[in-house]
């Protein structure tokens, strides 16, 4: 059986989230949406531009832009989709797929276009309707990866004219009518306004409909409560672990129920020794920890877990716990990822604290033209000394070459995370 997906729907007005298409008000906060659902179990986010003119749809792109920096679950655009342009517009924002509006009369001359383009996988439709599903079922099996059906009367109808699979609007948070949709053989999961609910526990959900049979990216765990040995008060030492830069967090205990729990919701839980109680890490703070991956020691008795850290780990307001240096030896730091966050933060704090006869601020002051034209010439050192038996010399180049890409990057407000997030999605 193949995996169904759970999606989350965002409306984006004047470039921020509002609630529906019917309904303007403010749905929330970009980064907090974005994180709850790239990390709380959504498998997809359709994003829909409803902007009313050409300065607020470049608004709108440059959000979807933001967003698509934030998260890693896929994103689908829609919305104001009437040329080629557009659908470019919409990946070149970081959207894997776009959505074609069904109901318009230029669709399918769209839809040929780009799928030739851009190929079919990227391509999706949006149905209210089956009334022209007859007359183009080869345009749409040959050209549209998947279908967004956005009324489920026409389910039983579209299943009789096409085998192309759809993910379709579910109204409601009942198990009993999710079922009834993702059972079906063409069905690739659900979307609807509960799936919008920042506080709705996805990963529980995927859970229920897991025991009911539906494959879910949810987790399933390889060992057994039964498999790990346990301390002295029947519980396993478990470490917290900023899934992203690995810095550890804090330790804290989990006993079957904690563990279970963990599973189950995707939010770390554990075992109060104090209080007695479990306690499930962010509910009253808010700084939750969302599970990346759990993973047992060579001893199975102690717990690594590889979490997103919603605000700090602490008690003490401090990110994590382990701040109390005891003793330090100073050395090189040579991981690649960490020396090019330091440059950057040295050149970005360049920009904002200018230091009188740094070589940055100069490049900085002359501006983008300076910055590209020292780019152009370093390039062409590294193509010389390439040439060059001796690789010492490239080695000093293409840390020149990498240092002017940096204040270009500082200049233009682009990250090493949006670099290695493109890299790790090609």
């Amino acid at each position: 059986m193949e995996q169904k997906i759970l999606a989350a729907t965002l409306y984006l007005k004047d470039g921020i989230p509002v609630k529906s298409p019917q309904d303007l008000s403010v749905a929330g906060d970009l980064q907090f949406l974005a994180k709850t659902y790239n990390d709380g179990g959504i498998d997809k986010i359709f994003v829909f531009d409803l902007s009313s003119n050409d300065m607020e749809h470049e608004k709108n792109l440059l959000t979807i832009r933001e967003l698509n920096r934030l998260i890693e679950i896929p994103t689908c655009g829609g919305g104001n989709i009437n040329r080629l342009e557009d659908i470019k517009k919409l990946l070149y924002a970081g959207c894997k797929q776009v959505l074609i509006n069904g109901s318009k009369s230029y669709c399918f001359e769209l839809v040929n276009e780009a799928s030739s383009r851009f190929g079919r996988e990227k391509i999706l439709l949006s149905i209210k309707n089956v009334d022209f599903i007859f007359k183009h079922k080869d345009i749409i099996k040959d050209q549209v990866h998947e279908l967004l059906v956005m009324n489920t009367k026409l389910l039983d109808s579209l299943e009789n004219l096409t085998d192309t699979q759809y993910v379709a609007l579910c109204e409601e948070a009942s198990i009993d009518t999710m079922l009834h949709i993702l059972k079906r053989s063409n069905s690739r999961g659900v979307y609807g306004p509960f799936l919008n609910d920042a506080d709705r526990n996805v990963m529980e959900l995927k859970s229920s409909l897991s025991m009911q049979g539906i494959k879910m990216d949810n987790f399933d765990p390889a060992l057994k409560w039964s498999d790990f040995k346990l301390n002295a008060e029947g519980m396993v030492p478990t470490i917290a672990q900023d899934y992203r830069t690995g810095e550890v967090l804090m330790l804290a205990y989990m006993n079957e129920e904690a563990f279970m729990q963990t599973i189950r919701t995707g939010k770390m839980t554990y075992y109060s020794r104090s209080r007695k109680e479990l306690w499930t890490k962010g509910m009253t703070s808010g700084n939750i920890q969302y599970v990346k991956s759990l993973t047992a020691d060579c001893d199975y008795d102690t717990i690594l877990a590889k979490v997103s850290q919603v605000g700090a780990a602490c008690h003490t307001g401090k990110y994590s716990c382990f701040y109390n240096e005891i003793v330090r030896k100073e050395y090189v730091e040579k991981n690649p990822l960490k020396v090019f966050k330091q440059v950057y933060a040295v050149i970005s704090d360049r920009k904002k604290n200018p230091k009188e006869g740094s070589y940055t601020n100069y490049l900085l002051e002359k501006g983008l033209d300076k910055i590209l034209k020292k780019i152009g010439e370093e390039a062409t050192e590294i193509v010389i000394a390439a040439k060059n038996p001796d690789p010492e010399e490239m080695k000093y180049e293409i840390s020149d070459f990498l240092y002017h890409l940096m204040v270009m990057m500082v200049e233009k407000g682009l990250t090493w995370e949006d670099i290695m997030y493109e890299l790790a999605q090609r």
